[in-house]
């Protein structure tokens, strides 16, 4: 771990490669799991404000799971979230032709119906934010169903802060991206 500004953040975000590979595991990460996607105390607001433009965009479970837990919700652990279909699917989750998992926020974003892309720590991923009262932890969450991203980001040869650099500057800022880079650069050096 390295403190940058207000932030402790672990190397293995330098160290790792990684390129999300939906070809190999459909968009998972929107489907398995027991907890619905991280949400920031702001993000509630907009998801509350945004959902009826996000609505034509998603599948009927999903709009009966958000109309029965409300757009957001509060895990047992007292996190807030995305709601979840059957304890499973985000409830904003969509699928392609292919039976690919896509985000319905994001495929509102992309139409022109809204002007932000989705949660932060959806964008982020695998990179993932817990705040503190202090700093905020930056850690890469391994999950044994991105190993093909992995494989994928060390043939592109892509470390993991370069593939969610435009998430980790809508987080953080420009100036401490390129502090990370710098940062990264030396590292790589040693």
């Amino acid at each position: 771990m390295f403190q940058l500004k207000k932030t402790l953040v672990s190397e293995d975000i330098i160290e790792n490669d990684f390129v999300c590979n939906l070809s190999a595991c459909k968009g998972a990460c929107c489907v398995e799991g027991d907890a619905g996607a991280p949400l920031e105390k702001e993000e509630v607001g907009i998801l509350e404000e945004l959902y009826p433009k996000i609505k034509p965009f998603l599948r009927k479970e999903g709009i009966a799971a958000i109309e029965a837990q409300g757009t957001s919700i509060n895990s047992p652990l007292g996190e807030l979230e995305t709601p979840l279909i059957n304890g499973a699917d985000c409830a904003y989750v969509i699928f392609d032709d292919k039976n690919k998992a896509l985000c319905g926020i994001e495929e509102a974003y992309n139409q022109g119906a809204i002007d932000w892309k989705k949660p932060v720590s959806c964008h982020l991923y695998p990179v993932r934010v817990k705040d503190y009262s202090e700093f905020s932890a930056v850690n890469y969450d391994r999950w044994h169903i991105c190993d093909d991203a992995c494989t994928l980001g060390k043939e592109l040869q892509v470390p993991i802060y370069k593939f969610v650099k435009q998430a980790l500057i809508r987080k953080f800022g420009e100036a401490w991206y390129q502090e990370l880079e710098k940062i990264a650069q030396e590292r790589q050096k040693d």
